[in-house]
């Protein structure tokens, strides 16, 4: 096998075997001979299954080809360095590990063959595992699992059905394969009929929670609590999936009576609870249930600190970001993409753009979610041009700018003034296939507005592709009374009010645009009269909140502006 490629991102394992050895032996399993010298295939098999659970799948590839390099082959190993080409979805060393099965006469091992397959169809080559699978001249119940696996991960419904028609026997493990691969499809009709076909003594919880998840991963609450509720017993994944499904569908409500049922909850049930508190704007419910979590004896992973980080971006609550920074630090928290990504996010969004950056510019992978937070961020805070150097960073790597990339960039262009740059953006949204939606025509409005072209904002409404909005219609008014164009202040008036009168839906928005429009046009009377409308259809404003951090104590306030 060829190592430089192995070695790609790990320093320290450059001179192997020396000190790849060293390492893995020191931290990773101690009591292996220091010098090697014992050639135990036992204990070389721990070595490499714990090596394997560290999720060190390429110093595993290194001490396989050390082994056999040394003459010290069984075939006992090939199934562990097989998975580890699994996990790297690596196809070159999967077949370089073929032929050499088939070198040494080992190919028809019943775990050697399931586990090559595996390694081919994780590594997206489907065929090549169905041919590992019909020249298998043994399997087991594992092997027709594995190879079933494949094909509902890939989702090749058609042909997973067909295999499993074909197996003369079945375990727990193939009915609840095939009940989630049908689920994951969103195919409810068929994961139900599998699930109600699976024989008494298979029906454990494993097969009841892939059926509850199912339902909770597609929407439909209703029936997970139905076929959650006739679950003979329960497991903590479960419990989970109740949560998240509710948080996903805005019930948090539910999803916290849910929570305080479970007997005993794990980190991933607080962690569920955390997220959905977070993804749904209940910030400070997210915190208060991060402190009580920690008080109970858990200890916060890169899950709970993501959601945490979230929650403190939506509040720009800094310091406490900083504080969670610290614990990352302090407690050795995994720095993975999620939770590299949610520091810069949380710097971002609370005004504090060179810490943003610094963690940005040290990251050696970057997803579109990291462009987005750093590029929203620069424009949020008034840093316009660096925004746009972002977007055109962004644009030179591997990751492609996707909607919301779009949408901040043409805020940016809006509130900085550039208005070529913000034209010239809006055009390249086409180019990577993106469909623009009514919040990017509403900042390329303002952003021609703001610049005094109202002509062109004034045609780009009237071929808009969907329906102008409140705030496409606020920033053309906004921008028609600014530069003193009463014509076309008219013409958004007539507009306005013809929406009104055309929608017949009482829908109170357009009342209040066309009352506050009235109001900053002078038209007092037919603002009064549409005051009077308004209350007459009884509508109610949400009164407009906000907080204010006084020390430790927040103050809150409301009013109805």
């Amino acid at each position: 096998m060829r190592e430089g490629n192995l070695n790609q991102n790990r320093p320290g394992f450059t001179h192997f075997p020396q000190l790849a050895m060293s390492f893995i032996k020191n931290n990773l399993y101690p009591e292996i001979n220091q010098n090697g010298s014992e050639f135990n295939p036992t204990k070389y098999s721990l070595l490499l299954k714990h090596c394997l659970s560290k999720n060190y799948p390429r110093e595993v590839l290194l001490l396989y080809t050390h082994f056999r390099r040394n003459g010290l082959y069984h075939v006992g190993l090939v199934p562990f360095a097989l998975k580890a080409c699994a996990l790297l979805a690596s196809v070159y060393s999967s077949r370089l590990l073929h032929t050499e099965t088939i070198k040494n006469g080992v190919e028809s091992d019943v775990y050697v063959g399931t586990s090559l397959l595996s390694a081919y169809w994780k590594s997206k080559c489907l065929t090549d595992a169905r041919k590992v699978f019909d020249s298998m001249p043994v399997r087991n119940v594992v092997t027709w699992n594995a190879m079933l696996g494949g094909y509902l991960a890939n989702g090749d419904l058609g042909l997973a059905s067909l295999l499993f028609e074909q197996m003369s026997a079945r375990s727990d493990v193939t009915w609840s394969e095939m009940i989630g691969g049908f689920a994951r499809n969103g195919d409810m009709v068929n994961a139900r009929v599998l699930f109600e076909k699976v024989p008494a003594q298979l029906r454990n919880v494993v097969t009841w929670t892939v059926m509850v998840d199912g339902y909770a991963s597609n929407g439909d609450m209703e029936v997970a609590r139905e076929v959650f509720e006739k679950m003979p017993e329960r497991n903590n994944f479960v419990w989970s999936s109740m949560i998240s499904g509710y948080c996903k569908k805005g019930r948090v409500k539910e999803a916290k009576e849910i929570f305080y049922q479970i007997p005993e909850p794990n980190l991933v049930n607080w962690n569920s609870l955390v997220s959905g508190y977070a993804q749904n704007g209940f910030c400070e419910e997210a915190l208060e249930a991060f402190e009580v979590m920690q008080s109970r004896g858990f200890g916060p992973d890169e899950f709970t600190i993501t959601s945490v980080l979230s929650a403190c971006a939506q509040l720009g609550l800094l310091d406490m970001g900083k504080e969670v920074h610290t614990m990352i630090n302090n407690k050795g928290i995994k720095l993975n993409l999620f939770v590299l990504n949610g520091l810069v996010d949380m710097y971002a969004k609370c005004g504090d753009l060179n810490n943003a950056r610094l963690i940005f510019e040290e990251m050696t992978q970057r997803n579109d979610s990291c462009w987005n937070a750093i590029i929203s961020g620069s424009a949020m805070h008034g840093q316009c041009k660096e925004a746009l150097e972002f977007f055109h960073r962004m644009e030179a790597s591997s990751e492609k700018p996707n909607c919301v990339t779009f949408l901040s960039v043409l805020s940016a262009c809006a509130h900085g003034g550039f208005v070529a740059e913000g034209l010239e953006t809006f055009a390249k949204m086409e180019k990577y296939k993106l469909t623009a939606g009514i919040q990017h025509y509403g900042c390329l409005v303002d952003l021609l507005g703001r610049a005094g072209r109202l002509k062109e904002a004034c045609d780009l409404v009237k071929g808009m592709p969907t329906k102008p909005n409140d705030s496409v219609w606020g920033a053309l008014l906004g921008a028609s009374r600014i530069h003193l164009d009463t014509e076309i202040a008219e013409w958004v008036l007539n507009e306005v009010r013809k929406d009104c009168s055309d929608s017949g839906s009482g829908d109170d928005a357009h009342y209040v645009l066309l009352s506050n429009i009235y109001a900053v046009s002078d038209q007092w009377e037919n603002a009064e009269r549409m005051r009077r409308v308004i209350m007459n259809k009884g509508f109610k404003k949400t009164p407009g909140r906000s907080s204010l951090m006084l020390g430790s104590t927040e103050t809150e306030s409301s009013a109805n502006l």
